[in-house]
């Protein structure tokens, strides 16, 4: 069974930075494209950043352009989502994702979960 592990979250003000962290267990890491997508109260769970396989490529929404990047790190089993100038519009539940396909804004795409790590941005 494929377990994700998200952990890096916290109270930041605007303007601020944090990193977060993925770490998988119980599957080959480096056959899942991995994402991250974030929920805020009362909207839907939005993508955010995607990676492929090897790291060659990746996609952001347009909201988090210039200010996030994701990077993995196959020998560790590891995805990270480096957010800086957060706003408080960055506020939510922020997820990482295990997916099959090079679908990566495509919530379907993705099998895999983990339990989700709170963001908060301050104004």
């Amino acid at each position: 069974q494929v377990q994700l592990v998200e952990s890096g979250g916290g109270l930041v003000q605007a303007g601020g930075s944090l990193r977060l962290s993925c770490l998988a267990s119980g599957g080959t890491f480096r056959d899942y494209v991995m994402g991250w997508f974030r929920q805020a109260p009362g909207k839907e769970r939005e993508f955010v950043a995607a990676i492929t396989w090897n790291g060659s490529g990746e996609k952001y929404a347009d909201s988090v352009k210039a200010r996030f990047t994701i990077s993995r790190d196959n020998a560790k089993n590891t995805v990270a989502l480096q957010m800086d100038n957060l706003k408080p519009d960055d506020t939510a539940v922020y997820y990482c994702a295990g997916g099959s396909r090079w679908y990566p804004a495509d919530r379907s795409n993705y099998n895999y979960w983990g339990q989700g790590t709170q963001v908060t941005v301050s104004s």
